[in-house]
């Protein structure tokens, strides 16, 4: 059976640095905080996760940082330059070579994923070539593939016509394509009161966490 691998596409929190429109909404330090409190609900998924794990880091410069992020193993690989389309493609190549086809790419910031929609995800891998969550905005939160992807970069990323595009490109490549359930990623304040509603049921560890940090933060706002 070959496996698939999971891969987390990141930047280590730090006040300032990700998370702009959150933090135009709730203040930079807010926002880190948040932005902490995100990445270890990611995490949490990825250190359960039963196949081969990666952390992508934004640079080479936290490659440090990243090796100290779980306590199974797993393989660090820093992202290039470029849009986030050709980050990935770089890593997908880098991984093909090695003869990891299947891959599902997914990034810190949508803490609504479980390992029910990431496995459910990775079934359909088994019956098309790319499976995708769609995000509220127009993006996905979620990509998989299991032959490769093409052409990522000329993709208008950080668009609500992300979703159509991506699909559109995959039809061109002549690539089949489902969907699993939506799961949207957190960029506002809305977003920040819609987890607060939707994650009051989960006992994961790192959730309970988020909602701590979501709800001192609305409680200020």
């Amino acid at each position: 059976m070959i496996e698939t691998t999971l891969i987390l596409f990141c930047k280590r929190p730090a006040p300032g640095f990700g998370k702009q429109r959150l933090a135009a909404e709730i203040g930079t330090d807010a926002a880190f905080k948040i932005a902490k409190a995100l990445l270890g609900c990611a995490l949490e998924d990825l250190q359960r996760w039963p196949g081969p794990v990666v952390v992508a880091p934004s640079c080479a410069g936290e490659i440090g940082w990243a090796e100290t992020l779980l306590s199974r193993e797993y393989e660090v690989i820093p992202q290039t330059a470029g849009n986030l389309g050709k980050r990935i493609e770089s890593i997908d190549c880098m991984l093909r070579q090695r003869g990891q086809y299947r891959q599902i790419v997914i990034g810190s910031d949508a803490p609504e994923l479980s390992l029910d929609l990431l496995a459910a995800a990775d079934g359909l891998l088994d019956q098309v070539d790319v499976v995708f969550s769609s995000a509220e905005d127009g993006g996905v939160s979620l990509m998989g593939t299991r032959n490769g992807w093409s052409a990522l970069e000329v993709m208008p990323w950080s668009t609500e016509t992300l979703g159509r595009a991506l699909v559109a490109g995959c039809e061109q490549n002549q690539q089949s394509v489902a969907w699993t359930e939506a799961c949207s990623d957190v960029d506002r304040l809305m977003d920040l009161e819609r987890i607060h509603r939707t994650l009051q049921a989960d006992e994961r560890t790192a959730r309970r966490a988020l909602l701590q940090v979501v709800e001192r933060v609305l409680g200020e706002v």
